[in-house]
């Protein structure tokens, strides 16, 4: 890790990367991380993080937890030492953690990675996992099931407890010793059953004495009668330990066995932890991946400092190494010119090391050989150096280090001395770096930097814009317009008399004055260009949306068309067949009059027929044509349109609303449901205008006839009361049924949904309706219910 790294940094970053990872190994690699320059390895490494970003948005990640290194553990056990118990467990874990990783993988199915490599090579070893787990209980227990011998053992060491325990609990319990013992109890000392007993009645409990009391007034004693279930017991636990050294050994050497495959599986995962740690950072940075570049041609587009709050931090946007190598930023401190050099910087260390930055799309990032910054002040009391002194140092390291794959950052060039001398000395250090072919971002203060950018060709001016009303900056980065120091604006505002300020005007140079000027002028063109390509990009997005609005209303004309197409075919199929049927029960009727013609009331029959005859042939001719009176040209109307009438669309038969006069071409604009649009005023007729209510007894008084709601296959029952709608629902749907119509449109419009509901429950059981439902997008959805009847 180099300082430069350390000032742009870099380990920061990879702090957070080590947090996002699940093992101590993996984090330990997070942090020693060195930027590459090999162009190569930089692709493989964003191929692996892109990999794991790839599967993660997909599958999810895989899990890595509970895994301790176990690399030490491993050599000893090939070298022949017993493991812990505790280290078997950590084999146990990692064995688990390699199954669990291969499964997940399996799980991931249909799609091939350049991962596939280290999960193709872990190789999970079930029998020796299922050993230890089956074995090892914990750190400091072996299971029964380790071996039958220490099953046979443990059940001879319970079975030998409960005959000493049995001893010494008929000891307890004895009238014979209730005054010679301390407490009725039993306990242990020396691993050896005793009773606690009184010093002055030692003699009247034969048997071993193990331990005396802190107070020397108790003594432990084992009785004679405990003391061969005792000694059982101690030479089963010698016994016991014997075999659990073995099982421990037995299961070290299988440990030992595998321990190179288990040492390099081991290996891959702490790799996929760290792979996959990098793709979940660049989940929390909300970071993409750019495009690597092999020239030295840097593209940042929306790129954002990652130790900023994604939230506050205004992204920036800048090119380097195209048409310019050199970038000159010029602007007010607290502007955003270091944090802008440091962006740059940490983003191409990050890039070099396989993270994704946070940037937007499109972006792209070279390979630099190396990264060389002079940020920051580095004076030393201790090493006698002062600002300019410490900057000078780190220019002489920069100016011997750099070449054609170096990026090179500084910041406040020249500054800290005698301004004239300090510009002069910063504009012969960029011409020297430029010479020795490094791309190089400078900031700085200076106008004869901001001169030597504009006259000087692959170099370009940069600026932090500031706000002079607020006093505040914008950190936005303005590339190809120098900044303003604005110091006399500045100063105005906050108070200072204007005398003095003028007075400071006058002082300024005549060059510098002309340089200002130039400035400003550029300020105020790029202002100037700024607002008409936002208001061409408003102007853009209201013709898409203009464009996108036609096509929906073109998607709906044909949706409609072809429905009403089909409703047409299903309506004259219908008229077909009910005329087919009058007029075979006419021929029938005919057939019969033939058979009668010398009865006595033959005429008057006849002509009754001849008469129910044309009444037939009539009704079929009306049936024959149901749409010739909704086709009729439409009625001139009464005064002209208003906005806010209720209209028809005659040749589409559907409501619509007047949202604009009609202009010089006759045009005007209607919502048609939730489809505006503009359509010639001769396509449309005003609606009737409803009545006012009436009471129930009168409601339907100017009601229309039966045979106009006959031919109509909508009916409007806005503005009635629920009983006044039910009872003209029940009129409209006995027409349309005499009719023949297999559909019918109830409009009861939105509005608190109490009509609705009583509607609905009323079609529920109306003998005549087969269904019913709310209407659909471009129907009127909720305003209106479609029946369609039996």
């Amino acid at each position: 890790m180099t300082r430069d790294h350390v000032t742009l940094e870099l380990p920061k970053i990879l702090d957070l990367l080590a947090e996002q990872v699940s093992t101590a190994d993996a984090a330990a690699a997070a942090r020693s991380l060195e930027p590459s320059g090999d162009y190569d390895a930089v692709l493989r490494l964003l191929d692996e993080t892109d990999a794991a970003y790839q599967l993660m948005a997909r599958f999810g990640a895989p899990s890595f937890g509970g895994t301790e290194s176990v690399l030490n553990a491993l050599r000893r056990a090939e070298a022949g030492a017993s493991l812990s118990l505790r280290e078997l467990l950590h084999v146990a874990a990692v064995l688990q953690t390699i199954r669990g990783v291969k499964d997940w993988r399996r799980r991931c199915e249909g799609v091939e990675t350049v991962l596939d490599d280290r999960f193709d090579t872990l190789a999970p070893n079930a029998f020796l996992e299922n050993a230890i787990v089956t074995s090892v209980v914990s750190e400091e227990e072996v299971a029964d099931a380790a071996s039958a011998e220490l099953k046979e053992i443990r059940r001879k060491m319970r079975a030998a407890n409960t005959r000493a325990r049995d001893t010494l609990d008929k000891i307890i319990h004895s009238p014979t010793y209730q005054k010679a013992l301390q407490e009725p109890i039993v306990t242990i000392r020396n691993g050896r059953f005793v009773v606690p007993v009184k010093m002055e009645f030692r003699s009247a409990v034969p048997g071993l004495v193990h331990d005396t009391s802190a107070s020397g007034a108790t003594v432990f004693i084992e009785p004679m009668g405990a003391v061969e279930a005792n000694n059982e017991l101690r030479t089963l636990a010698l016994k016991e330990q014997a075999e659990i050294e073995r099982i421990i050994a037995a299961l070290s050497a299988q440990v030992g066995q595998f321990a190179e495959s288990l040492a390099a599986d081991y290996h891959i995962l702490t790799e996929l932890d760290l792979i996959f740690g990098k793709a979940r950072l660049a989940y929390q940075m909300r970071a993409v991946r750019p495009e690597l570049a092999r020239d030295r041609h840097l593209v940042l587009r929306n790129a954002r400092h990652p130790l900023l709050d994604a939230k506050k931090a205004v992204p920036i946007s800048l090119e380097l190494g195209g048409a310019y190598d050199t970038l000159v930023i010029t602007g007010p401190n607290t502007g955003g010119k270091t944090v802008t050099l440091k962006t740059v910087g940490l983003l191409s260390l990050m890039t070099a090391c396989g993270l994704m930055p946070p940037v937007g799309d499109n972006s792209r990032v070279p390979v630099y050989g190396q990264v060389l910054a002079d940020i920051g002040d580095e004076q030393s009391i201790e090493q006698s150096l002062s600002t300019f002194s410490a900057h000078v140092k780190n220019l002489v390291r920069i100016l011997g280090t750099a070449d054609d794959t170096a990026l090179v950052l500084t910041d406040e060039l020249g500054a800290g001395t005698d301004p004239v001398e300090g510009a002069a000395l910063a504009i012969a250090v960029l011409e020297q770096l430029r010479s020795q072919g490094a791309c190089i971002v400078a900031t700085t203060h200076y106008a004869e930097l901001k001169a030597f950018a504009l006259r000087e060709p692959g170099v370009e001016n940069g600026s932090c814009e500031f706000d002079v009303q607020t006093l505040q900056p914008t950190y936005r980065l303005l590339i190809g317009t120098p900044g303003r120091s604005n110091a006399f604006a500045i100063s105005e505002k906050l108070g200072m008399d204007p005398c003095i300020v003028d007075r400071a005007r006058t002082l300024v140079s005549g060059e510098a004055r002309r340089m200002e000027d130039v400035v400003n002028d550029l300020e105020n063109r790029r202002i100037a260009l700024e607002e008409q390509l936002a208001a061409t990009k408003e102007d853009r997005e209201t013709a898409r949306r203009t464009r996108e609005e036609w096509e929906r209303l073109q998607q709906t004309l044909e949706k409609n068309k072809d429905k009403e197409l089909e409703a047409a075919s299903a309506q004259a199929a219908r008229i077909i067949e009910r005329a087919r049927a009058d007029a075979a029960a006419l021929m029938e009727e005919l057939n019969a009059l033939r058979k009668e013609k010398q009865s006595a009331d033959f005429v008057d029959r006849a002509e009754q027929a001849r008469h129910r005859l044309k009444a037939r042939l009539d009704e079929m001719e009306r049936r024959a044509d149901p749409v010739r009176e909704k086709k009729a040209a439409p009625a001139a109307p009464s005064r002209p349109l208003q906005v806010g009438d209720d209209v028809i669309i005659v040749d589409l038969d559907r409501p619509a609303r007047v949202l604009s006069l009609p202009d010089a071409e006759g045009m005007v604009e209607v919502q048609a449901g939730v489809i505006r649009t503009r359509l010639s005023a001769d396509r449309l007729q005003l609606q009737p205008e409803r009545k006012q209510k009436q009471p129930a007894g009168a409601a339907r008084s100017t009601a229309e006839s039966r045979a106009t709601r006959a031919a109509r296959s909508e009916i409007d029952l806005r503005g009635m009361t629920s009983d006044e709608a039910i009872i003209e629902t029940d009129r409209f749907i006995d027409a349309a049924v005499m009719s023949g119509l297999s559909e019918v449109v109830l409009i009861h419009g939105k509005g608190t949904g109490a009509l609705r509901t009583a509607i609905g429950q009323h079609l529920r059981r109306h003998p005549s309706v087969a269904a019913f439902r709310p209407g659909t997008y471009g129907e009127g959805e909720t305003g209106v219910t479609v029946v369609t009847l039996k």
